[in-house]
């Protein structure tokens, strides 16, 4: 017997029911209601054959290879508008699962590939959990990361499974684990090989039928003892503490995923279950979460919008200079297995690059749990040279040496004359003209700009850069290698600071001018920190480096006139020699890359120098941020990106722009962009023509819609 619902196929062979997930036309398969309405429709049949005898195993498995369960449909959670909605739609798909875990007989669950959020959940209402070995298969419940929690009892089901600390550290964090680390905590029962996944699957739950009984669930003597309510006390508490901490109370559905995971292991499983739909309920319609599936939905997105042009496969490539921002760059090709060469002018910085770039590799390997040989596979990707021999094998090569027009467009063409016609070159500028290294080139279309940011293995942002001549072939080129890299592109076009940069510098210079007002380094990152920014102002000029961040000014005033002049007090604590973290000493001083606090010297020079009113903390952050709202409409006026998420995009994975607010322009869009112009007014006939109104502002009344 077969028979087909909306994205399920369900057949029965000798006694084993197959369920089969298969979306049609997608490449993964999605926890949309219709398909769990299917899916209860489905295993009221299952529970009526086990009855007559007629199925003795449940085998769940997706059609896809590669994918089992992505989650739940993201527009479907995006919809939801009214809180008892919500927490119905969690109690309607907790019962469902509950049917599942209720079978008379086993049900396994095979796990190849994607299992995310509720693909998570359904799996762990089955008694046995199989896992394919690819390291594609990760497991995960990302939830918080939207802004809600599990809510088809995963927050029941995970703690009484694997333990609260490690069921904790999977809902709060909404990591990812791989197969190997999710049998090593009990998430998964059993791995099989890739190579013969769907039919090892098969046996093990023919195996199952031919017994025909649940296996017995039995818990560690140190599971039993989480379950003690001394022990949830003293982990709730030390949690949330580092969530606070971490969060400075910005994401609610950290504090409510964690009460509810805990408390529900001293309640019975149905008034745990009452407290998470109820949970869900209230999460699911919270400004926090509608702006963080806004996130996701534009950071998706903004990879889908590959630029018209034929994309160059890239077998091979380059990264010529060795420092920390190229060994970066060299790893991230490493990591996706592509051979790269690492060239700078002498074999020491050559072998220090090589030697960065492999100490990252094994960081990563350490995180995903690589086995030696992933390590060296990636590892020998690796290759120095202090020449440009071997280049015309190069399908691109990425340039990032010293942020000098005349280093690099002498390195740019010495890299020209080596390459086949059909290569791309692309330049790490952070703000130097494209377009002008393109000139005097034989081939100036194929060049282009690819910004990584610092650190690159951690930052997800590229900015793609078309200079004046460059190709869309190029383009395109530039745009999936940084796809391939796991980056997030977003193209820009070539003007001074293209958009991250640009409204940095805008927010520096700002802060700038609060500390010639008499503010203090703590006080400023205080105010920027509270508002969900990673880092404050002046630790962020700690990080880039003051040197260069005195360079980018020059830039931005050159390009973009006196509102990007920085107060005089900069130049005061640049005069002092100090460089930022690099250097040891900036406006904090540093042993390694850890802070040791504010450098006295420095807030004595803020002191000496501060004039003018102080302003209150509210007027500061609104300085702060009305200045990036300024400048970003701006760039939209100039036509530096193509739409407004592009540049949303941008800002939260460029500068950590808080995604809890959705966006810089959805947070101006929330505050009014009437009410924006009305205090830029305000501080304009306060402190001068910086806040004057940008001439779009003027015109738009929102960001996001066309009115």
């Amino acid at each position: 017997m077969t028979q087909a619902v909306p994205d399920l196929v369900y057949e029965v062979r000798d006694g084993l029911g197959i369920l089969t997930f298969d979306r049609p036309d997608s490449k993964v398969n999605l926890l949309t209601s219709t398909v769990m309405l299917g899916l209860d429709q489905l295993l009221t049949e299952v529970h009526e054959a086990a009855r007559r005898g007629e199925v003795r195993t449940l085998l769940i498995r997706s059609g896809k290879q590669g994918n089992f369960i992505a989650g739940a449909d993201i527009s479907e959670l995006a919809a939801l508008d009214d809180r008892d909605t919500a927490t119905e739609i969690s109690r309607r798909g907790q019962e469902i699962l509950m049917k599942l875990e209720q079978l008379p007989v086993p049900a396994i669950v095979a796990i190849d590939g994607t299992c995310l959020g509720g693909g998570l959940e359904l799996s762990l209402a089955c008694d046995h959990r199989l896992a394919c070995d690819h390291p594609r298969t990760r497991l995960g419940l990302p939830e918080t990361r939207l802004g809600i929690l599990p809510g088809l009892g995963g927050t029941v089901r995970a703690p009484r499974l694997i333990g609260l600390r490690a069921a904790l550290d999977l809902i709060l964090s909404g990591k990812q684990l791989d197969a190997q680390r999710a049998r090593k905590i009990g998430l998964v029962h059993q791995l099989l090989p890739s190579a013969s996944f769907a039919e090892d699957a098969l046996k093990v739950a023919q195996g199952f039928a031919r017994i025909g009984k649940k296996p017995l669930r039995r818990r560690s003597l140190l599971l039993r003892l989480e379950d003690s309510a001394p022990a949830r006390w003293l982990i709730q508490r030390l949690t949330r503490r580092a969530v606070l901490a971490r969060t400075r109370g910005h994401y609610p559905a950290l504090p409510l995923a964690l009460d509810v995971t805990v408390s529900g292991l001293g309640l019975s499983s149905e008034k745990a279950y009452q407290r998470e739909a109820a949970a869900f309920g209230k999460l699911a319609v919270t400004p926090e979460c509608k702006n963080l599936i806004a996130v996701f939905q534009l950071t998706e997105g903004a990879r889908k919008n590959v630029p018209a042009g034929n994309a160059a496969p890239i077998r091979r490539a380059a990264v010529v200079g060795a420092g920390v921002m190229g060994a970066g760059i060299a790893e991230l090709f490493a990591y996706q297995t592509v051979p790269v060469q690492v060239v700078d002018i002498d074999e020491p910085r050559v072998q220090a690059g090589i030697s960065r770039a492999r100490e990252l590799l094994k960081k990563a390997a350490a995180r995903a749990s690589w086995s030696e040989e992933e390590l060296r596979s990636r590892s020998s990707c690796l290759r120095g040279a202090t020449g440009y021999d071997g280049f015309e094998r190069v399908d691109i090569v990425v340039e990032a040496v010293v942020e000098r027009m005349d280093v690099k467009r002498k390195v740019v063409a010495q890299i020209e004359s080596k390459l086949l016609p059909d290569a791309t070159i692309a330049s790490n500028t952070s703000a130097l003209s494209v377009s002008e290294l393109q000139e005097n080139l034989e081939q100036p279309g194929r060049v282009c700009g690819l910004h990584f940011f610092n650190p690159p293995h951690r930052m997800p942002l590229v900015e793609v850069v078309r200079g004046a001549l460059t190709s869309d072939d190029t383009l395109a080129t530039a745009f999936n290698t940084a796809i391939r890299l796991g980056k997030t592109p977003v193209v820009v076009k070539d003007l001074p600071g293209f958009v991250v940069n640009r409204i940095l510098a805008a927010y520096l210079t700002e802060a700038g001018h609060l500390f010639q007002s008499g503010m203090t380094v703590q006080q400023l990152d205080g105010v920027m920190q509270n508002f969900g920014m990673p880092v404050g102002p002046a630790r962020l000029l700690d990080e880039i480096g003051l040197d260069v961040v005195a360079e980018v000014s020059q830039t931005m005033i050159n390009g973009y006139g006196e509102r990007f002049r920085p107060a005089p007090v900069m130049g005061r604590v640049l005069a002092t020699g100090v460089t930022g973290r690099k250097g040891g000493r900036g406006f904090y001083e540093y042993e390694g890359s850890k802070s040791r606090g504010v450098n006295k010297q420095i807030e004595r020079v803020l002191r000496e120098t501060a004039s003018g009113e102080k302003p209150s903390a509210s007027d500061a952050g609104e300085r702060m941020v009305l200045s990036m709202i300024n400048e970003a409409s701006r760039i939209l006026d100039d036509g530096v990106v193509g739409s407004v998420e592009s540049l949303d995009v941008a800002m939260i994975m460029g500068t950590g722009f808080p995604p809890f607010r959705g966006g810089l322009l959805r947070y101006a869009d929330a505050l009014g962009l009437s009410h924006v112009v009305e205090r830029l007014r305000h501080f304009a006939g306060q402190l001068g023509p910086r806040f004057e109104p940008a001439p779009g502002l003027l015109q738009r009344r929102s960001f996001y819609t066309a009115e």
